[in-house]
């Protein structure tokens, strides 16, 4: 078997494993792995071809890093519109309690909601989803 055909397999092998995990840096290790596959195409030495394979996929790693660094925190689950397709969307809101909650018609059922500012219940009107604390609606003012 020839050289170019173990880096392919090995390459093969961390997409494959990626797809199991989900994690992404392997597939930068697998950009090495193809890298160090057409050195071996072109004639590299095996060291030049390890080489070639590390510095490819340990750049491809760290910029990968640097990328995810320079983007912001994804929200948590209870408030990123991503996972619940609920959060932003408008309810209205006749009258608060006195314990500074309110209860709402969304889709076609009766939910508790508390404002996200506590200050700010006080007036009935349009607010709109924030984010979901168990079977609480968490509202702000639109």
């Amino acid at each position: 078997m020839s050289e170019s055909t173990i880096w392919w397999l090995l390459a093969g092998v961390a997409v494959g494993v990626e797809l199991v995990t989900g994690t992404f840096y392997l597939l930068m290790i697998a950009v090495g792995l193809t890298a160090g596959a057409i050195a071996a195409h072109l004639g590299l030495p095996l060291v030049g071809q390890i080489v070639v394979a590390a510095v490819v996929g340990g750049g491809a790693v760290a910029a990968w890093h640097w990328h995810r660094s320079k983007s912001p925190a994804p929200l948590p689950a209870n408030a990123n519109r991503d996972v619940n397709l609920d959060i932003g969307e408008p309810v209205q809101v006749a009258q608060w309690n006195a314990d500074g909650t309110a209860t709402v018609k969304f889709r076609g059922a009766s939910w508790t909601a508390v404002a996200a500012n506590p200050g700010e219940p006080g007036s009935p009107g349009n607010f709109r989803i924030k984010e979901m604390l168990g079977n609480r609606l968490v509202i702000e003012r639109l």
